[in-house]
């Protein structure tokens, strides 16, 4: 396939897994495969549309407004719906293929696939975020379903939205459906949903933990840097103080929040952040609050400023860790990051991560946003079972069916990685590669069997 310069975020995300299944021995033992590489590197199909709404002044405004429905081989397009000035292509066609291989992952029947708009909900009133997902939704719903494309939320698409799009839906379609994953829980959401990504991710993490330490240690005592102050990033901090952990840092997109000593955040603090996110403050209005046991540095990401840490957790955006930020991350010590956000390191960063993983058994480790943070739509999959079912589990069972499927991501990418491993030595499996690969293939076993390649 050749080079996109128009879509950079797209081409990282390709050539981000060709290069490490090129790296490994799965085309060597499996070659008709690669042959699948341009096939399912191509959406089957993408919307693009015109979402024209009223602001309260009167005044017509209009945005773009897309739906990138990726791979179908294993179930019905999944993937969430993102609000953001930065939305276009090459950023919803980078996610909507990670989230092919990433809904593998977790072993439930999803596709992937990806949408949103290029439209910016801050300083927006109720009114008009309201006018503006009614817009939205009365396009979009000629293009899902519950058995073709169920959409999820994402950056700046919460409870709230998925309110208003769930509403406008049923009013167009005049049905009652599993269309949408994130409801409210009156109307069909699921317990554990706001909580899954940052708990999975943990989980993950725990497991890295154990399996490195040959079941020695765990989170507790660990010094924790995370990056973000959203829903990941929040829930990522409580589980990790739940399990002995201590938290660091919390970051935004204007600075970051850093401990001054050897406590971190607690549930209180953090509590405090959720509330100022709710209303859509910065970090920066808790600074009189936080301080002096946090200092805040403006236009700060932690990773340079956090100092000695085990693990770093970037739950914030895409290419969040630079190759400087990743240099400085194992100079201070770090044993272990994954990704809270898609995509959260550079291509040069995983090169840092997987080449001080190679040098040593203690080098860092590095699980990718593909494996780590699957537990999301994990949830959304299991809330589109309780949809069809027309039931409500527990929050226990919910919490436990996350922790097994994370477990059993982890064991696959693990598996995986030292089945198709051209490296010579004994120390710790890329998880990058067996993601990947892991991934890739089930989607190829898939494809083959529907004859989409042959």
């Amino acid at each position: 396939m050749s080079t996109i310069p128009y879509e950079p975020e797209f081409q990282q995300a390709y050539d981000e897994l060709y290069s490490t299944l090129k790296d490994s021995t799965l085309f060597e033992q499996n070659p008709h495969l690669e042959k699948l590489i341009p096939i399912v590197s191509i959406p089957e199909r993408i919307v693009q549309f015109r979402v024209t709404w009223e602001d309260d002044n009167g005044d017509i405004q209009v945005n773009r407004g897309y739906r990138v429905q990726f791979n179908s081989a294993l179930g019905p397009y999944k993937g969430g719906l993102r609000f953001h000035p930065t939305v276009n292509l090459s950023v919803l066609k980078f996610l909507g293929y990670e989230q092919i291989f990433k809904n593998a992952l977790t072993g439930l029947n999803m596709g992937g696939g990806k949408g949103g708009a290029d439209f910016d909900p801050k300083g927006r009133s109720d009114n008009e975020i309201r006018r503006f997902c009614q817009a939205f939704m009365t396009e979009l719903q000629r293009h899902i379903g519950p058995d073709t494309d169920v959409p999820a939320g994402d950056i700046n698409v919460g409870g709230r939205e998925i309110g208003y799009l769930f509403g406008t839906y049923k009013k167009l379609r005049n049905q009652f459906e599993g269309v949408l994953t994130g409801k409210g829980l009156t109307w069909g959401g699921s317990l554990i949903r706001p909580e899954a990504t940052g708990y999975g991710l943990v989980y993950y993490v725990d497991e890295m933990i154990k399996y490195a330490t040959e079941g020695k240690e765990t989170f507790a005592g660990k010094r924790v840097a995370i990056s973000g102050s959203g829903n990941v990033a929040q829930y990522a901090a409580l589980k990790v103080i739940e399990l002995g952990g201590t938290v660091v840092s919390l970051s935004d997109s204007r600075g970051a929040f850093l401990a001054q000593g050897e406590e971190g955040f607690n549930a209180e603090e953090i509590s405090k952040i959720a509330e100022i996110k709710l209303v859509r403050k910065q970090l920066a209005s808790l600074e009189s609050d936080f301080s002096p046991k946090f200092k805040y540095i403006p236009g700060a990401r932690p990773w340079v400023h956090a100092g000695k840490v085990d693990v770093a957790l970037p739950c914030a955006t895409q290419n969040e860790v630079s190759g400087e930020e990743a240099q400085a991350l194992v100079a201070n010590g770090c044993k272990y990051i994954a990704e809270g956000s898609n995509m959260g390191s550079t291509m040069e960063a995983i090169e840092v991560f997987e080449n001080e993983r190679m040098k040593t058994a203690g080098g860092i480790w590095y699980g990718p946003g593909k494996a780590a943070n699957c537990g999301g739509v994990a949830v959304s999959g299991l809330e589109m079972a309780q949809n069809s079912q027309r039931s409500s589990w527990t929050s226990e069972e919910v919490d436990g069916k996350l922790k097994d499927i994370m477990v059993t991501c982890f064991n696959t990418c693990v598996s995986t990685a030292k089945n198709y491993s051209s490296e010579n030595n004994s120390g710790l499996p890329s998880l990058v590669k067996g993601a990947n690969i892991a991934g890739f293939v089930k989607v190829a076993h898939a494809m083959k069997d529907l004859g989409e390649f042959w």
